[in-house]
């Protein structure tokens, strides 16, 4: 039998097999009280086939608000929508834990109005804002909180209660030497610092009883100077085992290692689980180990190298609600691109969690209206992302779906962008998309372009146009040979020499090939308007490691610019006229290429041939406007919902 369904204990609760949908932020939250989004949300996971659910941090005191929708557990009124959502993952079997938290100096006033509280007056480098170092009284009064807010849970039919002591959270910042400076019975020793987790491993246990579960996610590791360190976290782990029932782990802080916490395509698969390794050899006791576990194969791997007792798979479960069930039934998951853009990026943006590969992440709450009373004869035109998830859709619902693809294979953009550097998990996106077409019956043919003639000629009952967009240069370029797309670059163009890459979009496209043509010997710089280049990788936690890796290319970047105008320089280069925002200051720079990672247009001539069309056509993806890959996968699935 796989180990990866084999059931467990948790102290009083029994798990049907060591698959975890581990804690981590939704903004679901209305009010500050749970929702119908959550309930639907984690009872899709339990249908899937989930071992255990952890739900999102609940803060347990009003000094804590670091984020305008968390869940304020230490209201009465929390319990409700708890019921609500324990009742909806119980239905399927599956217990479902809830974790507890407060964010000490990891927070600010802008929410609360109150003055942030933690072990010492220590400001966040990501908050910047110093907080109030804690007297005894406030601490015991955290401490009450979270028993609080685990009677709330007890009351609202919580199976157990994890306590977050990990990327964020005030008793991590007791646990660091950086952020604790006290000189009382709270600082000092290992011993000292640990002293308030204690207390409340021994408060909350007591709220919850004997007959519910107990755990603490520990950071086994900050990698930031000053933090916890794996062999203090070890000492922690021995002195607490004694009082829970299980162990959960992390890596990193949200603040200069936040890109570890939440990591990016980039950063290697199953890289946290030698935390989750030194935990289990430390302490008799279950052990969750994390770390970009993608596939049921990694999981079974981790938990055959004794390195866990059970695995934490997130973004695995919000691309695939059944990853459990599919991987015991040996069918393929959907697969988590790592890509960030539509989970930790748009909740880092304060918007609801989603996911690009799965458009239903976040919506499941929303039911979908019932196919029509008959089947329809559906065309796409175009294979990309936008087009395969119509297509899947459409097929799945019952639809007979033509997918028509006029190049010699699909996936369109997100396929050629899976050829640049540390990006190949794209190509997921397509492999996913292909399989779910195939399996739903959906008629998929490559190398066959589409006229609109041919269209109003075989007269479906309805086309979906997903024909992408193309690339263009800005009319600054002129003509020049040697002022390409960055399309053009992965598509196969090769420039030499000396090569400067304009970002205009803030995103992959720049760095990708700045990336790619470093690796090939070019001298490259990076150009943008803005004011760094791949801004946006901020928010997708991309831009720490790109940056290391391109100084260690020799990537330049040149940041507040922006091209005036070019012109072929006598050796058969291109000479930019650049203005620099921030001085006026208009100077010339001469290189051998110019790769413009610029906005591109919609390719919709056949939109515009179809408008008087007999039968319904409807667009989706890049050729209604040019976006990122989770508006043409949405767009895709509303197309084939509402044929």
């Amino acid at each position: 039998m796989s180990l990866l369904f084999e059931p467990l204990r948790l102290g009083p609760v029994e798990v049907r097999n060591r698959i975890v949908f581990a804690a981590h932020l939704t903004n679901y939250a209305a009010g500050n009280l749970p929702t119908e989004q959550h309930a639907a949300y984690y009872a899709a996971r339990a249908a899937g086939g989930a071992g255990l659910i952890i739900s999102e941090e609940h803060v347990v005191h009003p000094s804590d608000w670091p984020y305008e929708k968390v869940i304020h557990g230490y209201r009465p009124e929390v319990v409700p929508g708890y019921r609500r959502i324990t009742g909806a993952v119980h239905a399927h079997g599956v217990p479902i834990f809830a974790q507890l938290n407060h964010n000490g100096g990891q927070a600010w006033s802008r929410y609360s109005r109150r003055v942030v509280w933690a072990p010492s007056p220590v400001p966040d480098p990501l908050f910047r804002e110093v907080p109030k170092a804690m007297s005894h009284a406030e601490i015991a009064e955290v401490v009450a909180g979270y028993g609080r807010v685990a009677r709330h849970c007890a009351e609202g039919g919580f199976d157990g209660v994890e306590i977050q002591c990990s990327q964020s959270s005030l008793v991590r910042g007791f646990l660091a030497p950086a952020t604790n400076l006290r000189t009382d019975d709270y600082g000092g020793s290992l011993a000292n610092r640990a002293r308030i987790l204690r207390e409340i491993i021994g408060t909350v246990r007591a709220a919850i009883g004997p007959s519910r579960a107990l755990g603490v996610r520990l950071s086994g590791d900050d990698l930031v100077e000053g933090g916890v360190t794996l062999g203090e976290a070890v000492e922690v782990a021995r002195m607490i085992a004694p009082g829970i029932d299980y162990l959960n782990t992390s890596i990193g802080v949200a603040t200069a290692s936040l890109y570890l916490v939440e990591p990016s395509m980039a950063v290697p698969r199953g890289y946290a689980l030698p935390v989750a390794g030194a935990f289990r050899r430390a302490v008799s006791l279950p052990v969750v180990g994390i770390g970009r576990i993608k596939d049921p194969a990694e999981a079974e791997r981790a938990l055959a190298e004794g390195l866990c007792d059970l695995v934490g798979v997130v973004r695995g479960q919000i691309a695939d609600p059944e990853f459990a069930g599919q991987a015991r039934a040996g069918r393929p998951v959907r697969t988590c691109l790592s890509c960030n853009q539509e989970c930790a990026g748009r909740v880092g943006l304060n918007r609801w969690l989603g996911c690009v590969a799965n458009p239903r992440a976040g919506r499941e709450a929303v039911p979908l209206p019932e196919p029509g009373p008959r089947p329809k004869r559906v065309l796409v035109v175009g294979g990309g992302p936008a087009g395969l998830r119509a297509a899947a859709t459409a097929a799945q619902r019952g639809h007979h779906v033509t997918v028509c693809e006029r190049a010699a294979s699909v996936g369109g953009q997100i396929a050629l962008a899976a050829t640049a550097p540390g990006r190949a998990e794209l190509g997921d996106l397509v492999r996913d998309l292909s399989r779910e077409c195939r399996a739903a019956g959906a008629d998929v043919r490559t190398g066959v372009a589409v006229t609109a003639a041919q269209l109003l000629a075989e007269a479906p009952d309805a086309v979906v146009l997903a024909t992408g967009a193309r690339p263009v240069v800005p009319e600054w370029a002129a003509g020049l040979p040697r002022v390409v797309h960055a399309r053009d670059v992965l598509g196969g163009v090769s420039p030499s020499g000396s090569v400067v890459v304009i970002d205009e979009t803030g995103f992959h496209p720049a760095t990708s090939v700045a990336e790619l043509l470093a690796q090939r010997g070019c001298r490259v710089t990076l150009s943008t308007p803005a004011m760094v280049v791949g801004q946006d990788l901020g928010t997708t936690l991309d831009r720490e490691l790109f940056g290391r890796r391109a100084h260690a290319l020799g990537v330049a970047e040149s940041t507040d610019e922006m091209v005036l105008d070019a012109a072929a320089a006598e050796d058969g280069g291109v000479v930019l006229r650049v203005l620099r925002h921030t001085t006026g200051e208009v100077r010339q720079v001469r290189c051998d290429w110019v790769v413009c990672a610029t906005h591109q247009a919609p390719e919709d001539s056949l939109w515009h041939a179809l408008r008087d069309a007999p039968f319904p056509v409807l667009r989706a993806g890049d050729c209604l406007a040019p976006r990122r890959a989770h508006a043409a996968v949405v767009e895709g699935h509303r197309a084939g919902v509402s044929l």
